[in-house]
């Protein structure tokens, strides 16, 4: 992989390089964090952010509302892919991992202590729109980097086995977030809850955050970066680099994760609002069926890392991408049942898919960009197919199934699924290829 000896547990203790299980806990931990943050924050969208931030008046119009401020984050995580590349791809990963969490983390507190539209009036929309901003420039900064962290340590033919650790940290962040407000549902009442339980878990973030730190700051640098920097291999300004030199890896990279977004967006934030309002189920009832199927995503996503390092990156995601197309077509019957069986089973599939869909991607897409621009492009991509699979789709399936019913939103995970399908087809195999050469 490089000119140095690759990492092995045997050298794990060796002073001045990262541990086998330090690299695994600090890949999964930040991304775990960073995804319990923008979860609490999803689940609070289809929850109460609508009433308690925005005017009284149609509970339609404040779903929406709730959505769109959802929907910010994902246009802000480009901007934070661009911002923290840069210095991930000028000065190191370490850092720049460490700054990430802090933006994350700092904001999420901040939601959690913002006063709504009742004590402050229209300021309050204005300040959960720039701290939910905030959110997501942490968030584009942080997938990339543990990406990363992960891959540029890991031995040869390990690769996807080693990019999976930050894969998996959303499912973990995704049940501890669902759990609290699960648990939260339990012991208090509705009038409780919405009045001031629901900031409980945007102010726990912070506990999490310092343990994240603890592990983070205990990292040294990756030795693919170290090496590039001994060669002097950096660029000055990596995101120029990246968009005029590799912007087809971009736009495939991009195209390829729109199918993991749509798939854990609309199975979770949709599902949940229309669960919860449309057909009668009460809020800790869907809360418990999703925290059962966020399991089946933890269990995909590391059987198709295995796959990817046995027999490639692009068949396992070509399985992936044409079973996700059609389970959209299982939307309708199954959501819509009124069956508490059959709304399991459906969250159990789609759940299941977008963890055998993004494993690979945290190999994947380190893969295809060099080292001098890897953070820059592998974060733009990932948070651009942030934008077309994830930032619009609660709202876009809210329009949906008020036009055309389940059937339309099934619709929209197929086209997701079809276009990453085609994108994945575009893409070279590098499974074999060494992340330390110059492409």
């Amino acid at each position: 992989m490089t000119t140095n000896a690759p990492l092995t547990l045997d050298q794990s203790s060796r002073p001045g390089e990262n541990s086998t299980a330090r690299i695994a806990l600090a890949s999964f931990i930040g991304t775990a964090i960073e995804y319990y943050d923008f979860y609490v924050f999803a689940t609070a969208a289809a929850l109460v952010i609508g009433p308690t931030f925005f005017p009284k008046g149609s509970e339609t119009v404040q779903m929406l509302s709730a959505f769109l401020t959802f929907g910010i984050a994902f246009f802000a995580r480009p901007i934070g892919s661009a911002l923290f590349g840069h210095f991930g791809d000028r000065i190191g990963r370490k850092s720049t991992l460490v700054a990430s969490l802090l933006v994350m983390g700092i904001s999420t507190v901040l939601i959690g202590l913002l006063p709504g539209y009742a004590s402050i009036g229209v300021a309050a929309p204005v300040l959960l729109c720039v701290l939910r901003f905030g959110q997501g420039i942490g968030l584009g900064g942080e997938w990339g980097g543990a990406a990363l962290l992960a891959t540029e340590n890991a031995p040869p033919g390990r690769r996807a086995w080693f990019g999976m650790f930050p894969q998996l940290g959303p499912s973990v962040g995704f049940l501890v977030a669902n759990g609290l407000f699960f648990g939260l549902a339990l012991i208090l009442s509705d009038a409780q809850f919405k009045s001031w339980g629901w900031r409980i878990p945007f102010l726990v973030s912070a506990l999490l955050v310092l343990v994240g730190l603890y592990v983070r700051l205990k990292l040294t640098e990756t030795p693919v970066f170290a090496k590039a920097m001994s060669e002097d291999q950096r660029v000055k300004v990596p995101l120029f680099e990246t968009l005029t030199y590799y912007w087809r890896p971009v736009l495939l990279g991009t195209l390829s994760m729109a199918v993991c977004y749509a798939l854990f967006y609309i199975s979770t934030v949709f599902s949940l609002s229309y669960g919860t309002s449309a057909m009668g189920y009460s809020r800790q009832e869907f809360l418990g069926l999703l925290c059962f199927a966020v399991l089946f995503m933890a269990l995909g996503t590391p059987l198709s890392a295995w796959a990817c390092d046995r027999w490639g990156r692009k068949p396992v995601l070509l399985l992936g991408t044409q079973l996700a197309a059609l389970s959209g077509f299982t939307m309708a019957p199954l959501l819509g049942s009124h069956s508490i069986g059959a709304v399991a089973l459906f969250l159990v599939i789609e759940l299941f898919l977008m963890g055998f869909t993004f494993g690979p991607m945290g190999a994947l897409l380190p893969e295809i960009f060099p080292t001098q621009v890897r953070y820059t492009g592998a974060s733009i991509s990932y948070n651009l197919g942030g934008i077309l699979g994830a930032s619009v789709a609660p709202y876009t399936a809210q329009l949906l199934v008020a036009q055309g019913g389940l059937a339309w939103v099934g619709g929209y995970v197929t086209a997701a699924a079809l276009l990453s399908f085609i994108a994945v087809l575009g893409l070279r195999e590098t499974r074999d290829i060494s992340l330390a050469t110059e492409r």
